[in-house]
């Protein structure tokens, strides 16, 4: 599937869970970006990686503790992050959370 419908109800978007405590729903996407909500229980962990997509992220809910490059932070509701292409990467929910990822181009491999 090269792209999803220009409009994407939540309902009809199928949640995943690839880590323990974290759950994500691809929101919509085209072959040059992807936009994904990802929830995150408490002190749940996206797992230090790295991939050669461009990727920002909003946290619309929650605080947590990022990881960019072996540099540190705790970001709070309202703020974001981005990371560069093959920059290892993760993040730890100080709570419960919510991320708003986007990539470009897509994650093919969140499509299989």
């Amino acid at each position: 599937m090269a792209a999803s419908d220009l409009f994407v109800p939540a309902k009809d978007a199928e949640w995943t869970s690839p880590e323990p405590g974290v759950t994500r729903r691809i929101m919509a996407y085209l072959p040059e970006m992807m936009m994904v909500e990802v929830v995150f229980e408490k002190d749940a962990v996206g797992a230090l990686h790295s991939h050669p997509h461009i990727q920002a992220s909003y946290i619309a809910q929650g605080s947590f503790e990022v990881t960019i490059d072996g540099r540190t932070e705790t970001l709070h509701q309202g703020g974001s992050f981005i990371v560069p292409p093959d920059l290892v990467h993760g993040v730890k929910a100080l709570e419960k959370g919510r991320l708003i990822d986007t990539f470009t181009p897509h994650r093919a491999e969140f499509l299989k």
